[in-house]
């Protein structure tokens, strides 16, 4: 599977949870279809089948991503101090 990028991820998470507030907040058809689009957009992006799946490994991958910039940070700290 290719991952996604963090900042993609990051848009998708935020715009699943924009549309999810408008439609929670006043259903309408057009909120759904939002709803929907994002729903499978976050769920493909991470290989998944549900929402609930896709938040955690959405989740995951974040942790992932700060995990990695912060060794790459240590590996750039112990280079430059050599």
């Amino acid at each position: 599977m290719i991952l996604p990028s963090e900042k993609d991820l990051r848009a998708a998470l935020a715009r699943f949870a924009e549309v999810r507030f408008a439609h929670d907040v006043h259903p309408t058809a057009h909120s759904a279809g939002a709803l929907e689009d994002a729903t499978y957009t976050l769920c493909v992006m991470v290989g998944t089948r549900t929402v609930a799946e896709a938040l955690a490994a959405a989740d995951v991958l974040l942790q992932r991503y700060g995990a990695d910039r912060k060794a790459a940070a240590i590996q750039e700290d112990k280079t430059l101090a050599a």
